[in-house]
């Protein structure tokens, strides 16, 4: 048996320390999506969390696991938007101060978030290593935590408390399904539903512009992102050391889908659903949608609709 950096127990103990600042988000289904896909599906609803995305929950279990002396001195990440507002926030309610690294590609809507949570945004070329860089220039002159996006073992196991709440609202699950970009929120979930679900099957959705993960799985060693080039936002990153043995051992496949299949994704939850969701997370129904989940066995679907914050002057449909 493989040690992971997060265990069930740890999943246990981040749910019990956020419980009092996250929201428990509904989860949500649609007669019309069901009848679509040929499925029972349940949506996880994270786009109406706290800063719309289900980041708050690791940044949360992050911030305040911190002692009192290392949070004194504030956190800082790197982000292109969800785990930065989500970030931002949790300190703010300990509050101690957060330095945030954003590219400055990220979208404007985001960062205005970031700003209006009360952190000091640090500007970087949107390449991985000037985040890095910059990163390790803000810590070492301010002696702040950093809280990595997903590579962070408190960051897993408060992503793996949304797996659990759905599991619990609507009982036993066929299929699990959660977008996959550095891998902290599928590892969570993967960790939650072995324990819950032991013979519930974990599907990832990825976007084929970014589909390191996939090829990570295919290849059975982790493949670095490179280039990636997709609408999904939020999906760019390489995965995390700490994530991808988790993903490796308990998903059973990484399905992909292209941009085009994630906007009419995207447009079928607005329209039929009645609710806001970003690109990044339109992918899971666009996989159970896509030719290739034909296969996968099961008729309950629950799905994570991990964030909504999409800028609404940018829409990638009319």
């Amino acid at each position: 048996m493989t040690d992971y950096a997060v265990t069930f127990d740890d999943v246990l103990a981040a749910h019990d320390r956020i419980a009092g600042h996250i929201h428990r988000t509904p989860v949500l289904t649609s007669r019309t999506l069901d009848a679509i896909s040929g499925r029972s599906l349940y949506f996880k609803c994270e786009n109406m969390q706290r800063v719309g995305a289900f980041k708050f929950r690791g940044a949360t279990n992050a911030v305040l696991s911190l002692d009192d002396a290392a949070a004194s001195r504030g956190v800082c990440t790197h982000s292109s938007g969800n785990h930065a507002q989500a970030l931002a926030l949790a300190a703010r309610q300990r509050g101690i101060p957060a330095w945030i690294v954003m590219p400055t590609t990220a979208p404007a809507v985001k960062r205005r978030a970031v700003e209006g949570y009360g952190a000091t945004v640090v500007p970087c070329e949107p390449t991985l290593i000037a985040r890095e860089t910059t990163c390790a220039q803000v810590i070492a002159d301010t002696g702040a935590a950093m809280v990595h996006p997903y590579d962070n073992a408190a960051v897993i196991a408060g992503q793996g408390t949304c797996a659990k709440e759905l599991i619990e609202e609507v009982g036993p699950l066929d299929v699990v399904v959660a977008p996959v970009g550095g891998g902290g929120l599928m590892s969570g979930s993967c960790i939650t539903t072995r324990a819950l679900l032991p013979e519930a099957t974990l599907i990832g959705a990825e976007p084929s512009g970014a589909d390191d993960a996939a090829r990570s799985l295919e290849a059975g060693v982790c493949i670095p992102q490179e280039s990636p080039d997709t609408i999904c936002d939020g999906l760019l990153t390489s995965l995390g050391t700490l994530n991808w043995p988790i993903l490796r051992d308990h998903l059973e496949r990484i399905i992909t889908v292209d941009d085009a299949q994630v906007v009419d994704a995207m447009r079928l939850i607005w329209e039929r659903m009645k609710i806001i969701i970003e690109p990044s997370c339109a992918t899971v129904l666009a996989v159970v949608l896509d030719e290739a989940f034909k296969s996968v066995p099961g008729d309950r679907v629950g799905l994570i609709l991990t964030g909504g914050n999409v800028d609404l002057a940018a829409l990638p449909f009319d």
